[in-house]
């Protein structure tokens, strides 16, 4: 047994949720890694305990769990959405009405996490069960289509409500990331101000992100497990081949919908943490780009895959960062203004007015793009690429890798 790893002598052992020690020990290592980051004992990774590091691994986390959920549906059901956005909207709103404090014009209840977390997840879900029966009507390009329409009703309707989303371009304030078992003044966890844990001094910025990693690590065994049961082989069969699946016996309805319920409450609890991180959202924010987003990390990561997934929300949202760092490392090197360096890096930066770079540094209207219409412009080739070229994504890439290291130094 312990040279055939891939043996598996019962269907429950290869069904595990880690089937093999490999697998299992892998898991841990990687979960150990995780927890530490934000001490920096990792040698050559201690930057990312900086607090700018920490706010861009949470934002990771809390993009993580919306992509768990679009993968439910899209990866698992395969049912197109691009009306994530909306879903992950109305759970920041649910929570902003049962956490938030009454405001000047706003509504607000001003009761603890453990209430307005479970609502925003159980409110999305609602509503992505009453909208399902009419979207999954349709198909392919037209699904597309109809969950593109819930995203601008969201926008208008998000805009049209300021007594719940504080109005456009203004925002509201949402509640913290604190746990009280009521409404006492001061709260029993405090995961916004810096303080002792277990007598470790800890940042605030580590303490979210590890609140966070525990959301996260609960969305994964949630997608990974409905991977592995009725439902799940339901799902994938619905998104094989549909027609068959409903001659087998699949009730395609009922599973459609219940792909959806799971995928808006996933996306409530996203917009939920979202704005308990940030503090202030404004409608606007819950765009058609978000939605964007959501779909590239899948495409990006390697759709189907709960792995993949994780992959693609780690490289959307570290993306930008990666970017603006080597585009100031690009400027410095224009600006030195010797070497064959410094003439490539004049020719991909602009630095000055007159400087007819592909991506401008300087404030305001210059010549070039920006580093956020930079960003866009990755986005899309990423995707043509990844399309094009590697369909699996990132995931398929270190299948690759993998399967290369297994059968070295044979090529076949």
């Amino acid at each position: 047994m312990r040279t055939r790893p891939r043996l598996y002598v019962s269907y429950s052992s290869e069904m595990a949720l880690l089937p093999t020690w490999t697998q299992k020990i892998s898991a841990l290592i990687f979960f150990a890694l995780l927890v530490v980051i934000p001490f920096g004992v990792i040698p050559g990774f201690g930057f990312l305990a900086d607090n700018d590091w920490m706010k861009i691994l949470s934002r990771v986390a809390i993009f993580a769990i919306g992509a768990l959920g679009l993968h439910i549906l899209s990866g698992l059901a395969g049912q197109v959405s691009l009306g994530h956005a909306f879903f992950v909207g109305i759970g920041a709103y649910t929570a902003a009405i049962l956490g938030g404090e009454v405001g000047k014009g706003t509504w607000g209840l001003g009761l603890p996490i453990w209430i307005w977390l479970p609502a925003a997840a159980i409110v999305a879900a609602a509503i992505g069960a009453v909208i399902a029966p009419v979207a999954v009507r349709v198909r392919g390009i037209y699904l597309a289509i109809v969950t593109l329409g819930l995203v601008f009703i969201g926008e208008w309707m998000f805009r049209s409500l300021p007594f719940i989303t504080g109005g456009s371009q203004a925002g509201r304030k949402f509640p913290g990331l604190e746990f009280r078992l009521w409404q006492e003044e001061v709260p029993l966890i405090d995961f916004t101000s810096d303080g002792s844990w277990f007598g470790v001094e800890m940042t605030s910025e580590a303490k979210t992100y590890l609140l966070l990693l525990v959301f996260v690590i609960i969305g994964v065994v949630i997608a990974k497990n409905i991977q592995r049961t009725r439902i799940g082989r339901a799902f994938m069969s619905i998104r094989d081949r549909d027609i068959a699946a409903e001659v087998m016996g699949v009730a395609d309805t009922k599973h459609k919908v219940m792909a959806f319920a799971l995928s808006s409450a996933l996306a409530g609890v996203t917009g939920a943490l979202m704005g308990a991180f940030v503090g202030r959202l404004i409608p606007e924010g819950f765009s058609l780009f978000l939605s964007i987003q959501f779909v590239a990390a899948l495409l990006i990561g390697g759709i189907g895959t709960v792995s993949g997934t994780l992959l693609g929300a780690t490289f959307v949202i570290v993306l930008p960062r990666l970017v603006q760092d080597f585009t100031g490392l690009l400027a410095s090197t224009a600006e030195s203004g010797t070497g064959v360096l410094a003439a490539i890096a004049a020719f991909f930066v602009s630095t000055a007015e007159n400087d007819p770079g592909i991506v401008s540094t300087l404030p305001g209207t210059s010549p070039g793009l920006n580093i956020a219409q930079f960003n866009l412009l990755l986005y899309g080739l990423l995707l043509i690429g990844f399309l094009i070229f590697e369909p699996l994504g990132l995931y398929g890439i270190w299948i690759r890798i993998r399967n290369y290291w297994k059968s070295w130094p044979f090529t076949y």
